[in-house]
């Protein structure tokens, strides 16, 4: 299968190497990807992952990962940076909207982007701050926090819509299962949270943290900064309109970084931002 293209670029899916090729470019630009983000994100949907080519070299990346029947996402947007500035991210957004034509489409972009987006009809919908910590020593885990087994998985996944406004069945099988990554959910006669914890090239993220309240959110961040050595970097994207996630982040001392923006195409869809306490990933949604 092929795209149009402008300028000589010819734009086609990826294959899961050229998934690898995306994330290795995005840790160039200090994205600092996942050591399993592309496996991971290639099972949410293996058919959204584009690369473009200038004759036989690769020059930009994009995906346009279709979730249910009404919601997509894009990310991955990426030039390489002697290619920049000759169209070819216009060829790439091209083919993500086309692809997710008809849907709620989000992406979280830089803010400097922000304009560039609201061009093709997207809006602000919220600010997400990337925090950064230290794993310090924890107490001992709540009794209420257990693995994630795949037996849980149907209430994990069930509990996710509560933030996440479509099913993601196959990425949370895999998300939730990766071989670098600790992914915890607090239950007791029901889930009432869950989050990952994952290695990166710097440090480690924490993404999603879901939770019904702050007791349950501080519990499940202790449980997972505990899970990696003394010492390592803690990344934790909040949302802005969730002040308590805030406090947790502060509490924890952790400084912000750098944010996003969270824009949509249409009304955005409807999730409980006070359960909503660490984005599971910026390139996903």
């Amino acid at each position: 299968m092929r795209f149009p293209s402008q300028s000589s670029v010819t734009v086609n899916p990826m294959s899961p190497r050229d998934l690898d090729l995306a994330i290795e470019w995005a840790a160039r630009e200090g994205w600092n990807p996942g050591l399993d983000d592309a496996a991971c994100f290639y099972q949410a949907d293996p058919e959204g992952f584009f690369i473009a080519y200038s004759g036989k070299t690769p020059v930009g990346t994009i995906s346009a990962v279709q979730y249910g029947e009404d919601f997509g996402f894009i990310g991955l947007f990426l030039v390489t940076p002697e290619r920049r500035g000759r169209q070819i991210g216009l060829v790439l957004a091209d083919t993500a909207m086309r692809r997710l034509s008809g849907r709620c489409i989000g992406l979280d972009g830089v803010e400097q982007k922000a304009r560039n987006y609201a061009k093709q009809g997207f809006k602000l919908a919220w600010r997400n701050v990337r925090f950064k910590g230290t794993a310090a020593p924890q107490d001992a885990r709540d009794a209420h926090i257990v693995p994630v087994t795949p037996e849980l998985l149907p209430e994990i996944e069930a509990y996710d819509r509560f933030c996440f406004p479509a099913p993601r069945s196959a990425f949370l099988a895999a998300w939730t299962s990766a071989p670098h990554a600790t992914s915890l959910v607090w239950r007791d006669e029901t889930v009432r949270g869950y989050g990952t914890i994952r290695q990166c090239r710097e440090g480690c993220k924490i993404g999603p943290l879901f939770a019904d309240d702050a007791t349950v959110a501080w519990g499940l961040y202790h449980a997972l900064a505990a899970s990696v050595p003394e010492g390592d970097a803690i990344f934790l994207d909040v949302p802005e309109p969730n002040a308590v996630a805030t406090a947790l982040a502060k509490e924890h001392h952790m400084t912000p970084t750098f944010a996003t923006v969270r824009m949509y195409n249409q009304e955005p869809p409807v999730i409980d931002m006070n359960r909503l306490f660490g984005v599971t990933t910026f390139e996903l949604g």
